[in-house]
């Protein structure tokens, strides 16, 4: 087995049952000096003769990749960078200081996954689809505005959306139909069921502080700028949460009642209970205010990540 596989062992059961190919990079330009290297990077360049050789193996040359700038980040990946089977929670810090830490710290996550999964991949920008209060200038920063300009695609190079204005929908309008109502996780395998061999699991709640716009959704919606994981609502608020797939059931279909959002919005779902760490794959109904964490209502405080270039 390849070592961009052993890097990857966490995930290569879901990858190869989904996809079965190893991507080589073999030569590139430096990475853009805000794009933060994941930690356990060591060199992006290197690749072996017996990597190369593999009949499926897609060998990258002078930085040039597979289309691949749109993903879910999965539980495992979660739990593997954050050193704990709870996630990280609220707090997106990961080693981040100062204003601006969350996002920052958040979209190094998103980086380090997307290079475990797709080896050089990580060359490329990644912004996490958060919003917050403070963007690290004292001003508002909204998701919808961090994330370039598109078009993006999941990793086994399907269409998520051509542009902000048209993803700025319920559903994104022109998602590849295998991933509109089931969005792909780095590995490109739908995220309903990120094992295919245990079925589907409850887990569509994903982070983003945002509306129905890709937009703040409110001063108590991003758990202190992803900077906070206690679970005290009180001090921290509740995250906001969109639904990676659709979820009815819940005052009719695609609704949640009177939790001020639509069951079936990829940005903007409901309040989770709250912003400490937790994983709830079992489905047990809407947030519960006695267990507030960031997966209480289903989930395990996945996010979105998006790339700045294809």
């Amino acid at each position: 087995m390849s070592r961009a596989y052993l890097r990857s062992a966490i995930f290569a059961a879901a990858f190869l049952s989904a996809c079965g190919t190893t991507v080589i990079q073999v030569r590139g330009d430096a990475p853009q000096p805000d794009a933060a290297p994941p930690p356990d990077a060591t060199s992006l360049d290197v690749a072996t003769t017996q990597d190369a050789e593999r009949p499926d193996a897609v060998v990258v040359v002078d930085g040039e990749l597979p289309r691949f700038s749109f993903f879910v980040t999965s539980l495992a990946a979660l739990q593997a960078l954050s050193g704990s089977a709870q996630g990280f929670g609220g707090d997106l810090r990961y080693g981040e200081t100062g204003a601006g830490a969350g996002l920052r710290g958040a979209d190094r996550i998103c980086t380090a996954i997307a290079e475990r999964s797709m080896p050089g991949a990580g060359r490329k920008q990644w912004r996490a689809f958060l919003s917050a209060i403070d963007g690290g200038d004292g001003n508002p920063l909204h998701a919808i505005d961090r994330i370039g300009n598109g078009p993006w695609y999941d990793r086994l190079g399907r269409l998520f959306g051509n542009s902000r204005a048209e993803v700025i929908a319920t559903r994104p309008p022109s998602a590849h139909p295998a991933i509109i109502n089931d969005f792909p996780n780095e590995d490109g395998v739908p995220n309903h069921a990120p094992d295919p061999s245990m079925g589907q699991v409850d887990n569509h709640d994903m982070l983003t502080g945002s509306n129905a716009s890709g937009q703040l959704y409110s001063r108590t919606a991003t758990c202190l700028d992803w900077t906070s994981a206690r679970g005290v609502p009180a001090t921290e608020g509740r995250p906001r949460v969109g639904h990676s797939w659709p979820r009815g059931g819940m005052g009719g279909p695609g609704g949640m009642g009177g939790m001020g959002g639509s069951g079936a919005h990829w940005m903007s779902a409901l309040d989770e209970a709250g912003c400490a760490p937790g994983v709830s794959l079992v489905e047990m109904g809407p947030p519960n205010p006695s267990i507030p964490t960031v997966g209480s209502g289903g989930g395990y405080g996945g996010f979105y990540c998006f790339a700045l270039t294809p």
